[in-house]
């Protein structure tokens, strides 16, 4: 089995540099070595191409949009929880959260649940928040809270969305791993 995924794979080594051979003179044409697949052409001529064990290839998401119909104090929000947040989780995110929304006036009082998975729960039933028809965070509009279950000790995590990312007690380009419990915006009158 392992030979004919060398075969399989110096045939597309071969296609890939551009020669045109069959399998069968693929498999007499191609040597190996642990760096390079080295190939002679029908002229005499020795080509090599390096062999490339590993790769990464960055996931680019698009920016977050704005949502004109969301309350402009959710985008404030996300930008004091920014200026507030940390390199590194201090494991306190609702409480950044809580403190976000209350300075940027999208919350009259201080919410009162101690577990970042409440966090919707009481956001609806307390502060007139709705759930909104998404589940991935990336689709998420600019001030957007995000409730994610499980975590340490089942607490979840919550965040709110930034233009080009993740914030909450720490900022992040990626979304948090948990799974998502809901995505909460709050309406303008």
């Amino acid at each position: 089995m392992p030979v004919q995924r060398f075969v399989s794979f110096s045939v597309l080594a071969l296609l890939c540099l551009g020669f045109s051979a069959t399998a069968a003179q693929a498999e007499g044409l191609v040597r190996s070595t642990s760096r390079f697949y080295y190939q002679d052409s029908s002229s005499g001529r020795v080509t090599s191409a390096r062999i490339i064990r590993r790769y990464h290839v960055p996931v680019v998401r698009p920016s977050a949009k704005i949502d004109p119909r969301l309350d402009p104090r959710l985008r404030r929000a996300a930008t004091i929880a920014q200026e507030r947040s940390n390199a590194r989780t201090k494991a306190r995110c609702w409480r950044y959260v809580k403190q976000a929304l209350l300075a940027a006036g999208v919350v009259d009082s201080y919410p009162k649940t101690n577990y970042a998975r409440e966090a919707g729960e009481e956001l609806v039933r307390n502060h007139g928040f709705k759930k909104l028809p998404m589940r991935d965070p990336y689709a998420a509009p600019i001030g957007a809270v995000i409730v994610y279950g499980k975590g340490t000790g089942g607490a979840g995590h919550v965040e709110i969305r930034t233009k080009d990312g993740f914030v909450s007690d720490y900022r992040s380009k990626n979304r948090c791993y948990f799974p998502v419990l809901a995505v909460y915006g709050k309406f303008s009158s």
